[in-house]
């Protein structure tokens, strides 16, 4: 019996055996079919896109510069104001008295000048004939100098006495379109108020502040001197806050000197024209500073572009011998639906863009070129 079971179980082996090697012997040898995409070097424009604030290019607050009571308020808010426009009136009667009582001391002095000068020359020739003492003569001459020192006084009395009456018309500093005026006829103003009457601003042209980290900085830098500038003036593009492009391109005007030690940015900015005050202070935007142009980037689309366990970008290229060779990339910065790779991929490698999934390095495969339109020329940094 368990010769026979022996028997039973050794046919069984013989038969499974037989029938794994006629499975094998029928089954092709296939090779799997990957899209790829030859890569190029080609043109583009790298840039940098920055969160930002508008500002204006010129701002001044109206404040009084003597104490009175506000008159007339000379402007319509919200209007455009011209450099030494009148905006307000200052009741000036007291500082029209001032003035006049100061010009009147003036003429006073400039009298007295004269009567002393002719005393002072008269007791001068009179003490040579003994007809007045030499003190006489001394003090004559002295009381003349001090009436021409007060006429210099007075005079300097009535130009401050001038001013404060010209203060009293309270004028537009800068030109530019003014806000809501914070006083209204028959309000008390004082020279040291902390309240502006009311704040002009410059629309036209416009600055935008943009804000970048030191380390991104200190990347455009490097990056803007090895890549091709058509002129020194660097091009700025702004996003409005609901997302359209404002239609007027800008240029980089400075870069602060220091980093903010609290958030380590850095300030960059920007002018732009302004002619229909589109871009008003303190609204957000998003802009794009050009940084250059790179003549010989490689650009890869996304889906041929993997990450690994550590986190690495790394992409499948079919060699010469059609087999799949794994590389590490570097992948700067999204270009449209493309990467921007720095290092690892060459003109001409053929990046394996479809079925990625289905293979791995060292399998052979049948090459397909995919046909894609190629659109991306302008980048975003990140």
């Amino acid at each position: 019996m368990k010769t026979f079971q022996r028997g039973m179980i050794a046919g069984l082996m013989i038969l499974a055996a037989s029938c794994d090697q006629n499975s094998q012997q029928s089954t092709p040898n296939t090779i799997t079919e990957v899209g790829i995409k030859t890569l190029h070097n080609q043109s583009v424009n790298l840039e940098s896109e920055l969160a930002g604030r508008v500002t204006g290019s010129m701002t001044s607050e109206v404040r009084p510069q003597v104490d009175g009571i506000i008159l007339k308020r000379l402007f319509t808010e919200g209007d455009e104001v011209k450099a030494g426009q009148v905006l307000y009136q200052i009741d000036p009667s007291s500082y029209q008295a001032s003035y006049d009582q100061a010009v009147a001391q003036l003429k006073n002095a400039r009298a007295l000048v004269k009567s002393s000068q002719l005393k002072a020359e008269r007791y001068a020739a009179l003490v040579k004939e003994n007809g007045v003492s030499r003190q006489d003569a001394d003090d004559a001459q002295a009381t003349y100098q001090q009436n021409v020192a007060s006429v210099d006084q007075y005079r300097a009395a009535v130009e401050s006495a001038r001013i404060n009456l010209n203060y009293t018309q309270i004028k537009a500093p800068i030109g530019g379109r003014i806000g809501i005026s914070s006083v209204t006829p028959g309000a008390l103003v004082t020279a040291s108020q902390t309240t502006a009457l009311a704040t002009i601003r410059d629309l036209d042209p416009i600055y935008v502040d943009l804000t970048e980290s030191s380390v991104q900085l200190l990347k455009l830098k490097r990056q803007q001197a090895s890549l091709q500038q058509d002129t020194d003036a660097v091009p700025v593009t702004v996003k409005l806050e609901d997302g359209t492009l404002y239609n007027h391109p800008g240029r980089l005007e400075l870069t602060e000197v220091s980093v903010d030690e609290a958030t380590g940015t850095v300030t960059l900015r920007a002018l732009f024209p302004n002619l229909q005050h589109e871009l008003l202070p303190g609204m957000y935007v998003r802009a794009s500073v050009v940084n250059g142009v790179k003549s010989d980037a490689i650009l890869a689309p996304q889906q041929g572009i993997t990450r690994n366990a550590k986190g690495n970008a790394t992409a499948l290229v079919v060699d010469k011998e059609n087999k799949v060779e794994s590389r590490e990339v570097v992948a700067d910065r999204v270009i449209g639906n493309k990467w921007l790779i720095s290092s690892g991929l060459n003109s001409g490698d053929k990046l394996i863009v479809e079925g990625t999934g289905k293979v791995q390095a060292g399998m052979s495969v049948k090459a397909v070129e995919v046909t894609s339109d190629d659109k991306a020329v302008t980048s975003e940094g990140k």
